[in-house]
């Protein structure tokens, strides 16, 4: 079961079928394909059975890029397409949403709330759908951690975590993403996520470092409520196979 873009709310929808089994995204960054081949991988990853595509990245460089591969991916696949932004000036208004996202365990107050006043108009012209969203990066974060100017979080601060994200849920955010940092070599704990999953009651988003089948159920028997995969999506030669064999490894996350 998959959701198609412009039917419904899409926060809505996402919660409403995160409650009944483990959501897959996948994570599409304009700087690391061209447009024509995002839009290739698009069509790939909606016939395995992924269900959004985010597009995002902390070095792209225009929000021509951003354009570019939106509409490439939207002529390939009807999934939803959330942008994943790392500043305002990266907004697309051929996107069907943005995670509206503060990261908040970032030193610089561009990435907790201005870029936020900075975009928020052209959200609002656009009409593409914000999605609030408390975002934190936990160790070794990668090149978000060191884009974003990041106090990380330690691999085993459970309690930071938790605390993390009972404020976002309290400030009344959709969401809440516990990232290790694309490519990165270890993905989050699985006693973070049960205990982070244990404290709230919206959505979990996990990403970073999942890139197989077993580990992806993993994130999912721990609690993670939507699994995001990206760097695997420009390694794996037989994509379709990689993320069919990892959505299905995700479907019941309690057995």
């Amino acid at each position: 079961m998959r959701f198609i873009a412009g039917e419904m709310s899409i926060a809505k929808d996402i919660t409403k079928m995160s409650r009944k089994k483990t959501l897959h995204f996948s994570l599409l960054d304009p700087d690391k394909q061209k447009p024509k081949v995002a839009g290739e991988i698009a069509s790939a990853v909606e016939e395995a059975g992924s269900s959004a595509i985010m597009v995002g990245g902390s070095t792209i460089v225009s929000q021509k890029q951003v354009d570019e591969t939106v509409k490439a991916i939207k002529e390939q696949s009807n999934l939803p397409v959330i942008l994943f932004p790392s500043g305002a000036k990266f907004l697309s208004e051929y996107a069907d949403a943005v995670f509206f996202m503060s990261l908040l365990n970032s030193r610089n107050l561009d990435y907790v709330i201005r870029e936020h006043v900075k975009g928020a108009l052209f959200v609002k012209q656009s009409g593409i759908e914000p999605i609030p969203m408390g975002y934190v990066i936990v160790e070794p974060g990668m090149t978000a951690g060191r884009v974003g100017e990041v106090d990380l979080i330690k691999k085993d601060d459970v309690e930071n975590a938790v605390g993390y994200a009972l404020a976002s849920q309290y400030l009344g955010m959709d969401f809440f993403y516990l990232e290790a940092g694309s490519g990165s070599p270890t993905p989050v704990s699985n006693k973070m996520i049960t205990a982070v999953k244990n404290s709230i009651n919206i959505p979990l988003i996990v990403g970073g470092g999942i890139r197989d089948a077993n580990t992806a159920r993993e994130k999912a028997k721990a609690g993670a409520d939507v699994v995001v995969t990206g760097t695997k999506l420009e390694e794996e030669k037989n994509l379709k196979k990689a993320l069919i064999d990892i959505i299905k490894s995700i479907k019941n996350r309690n057995i």
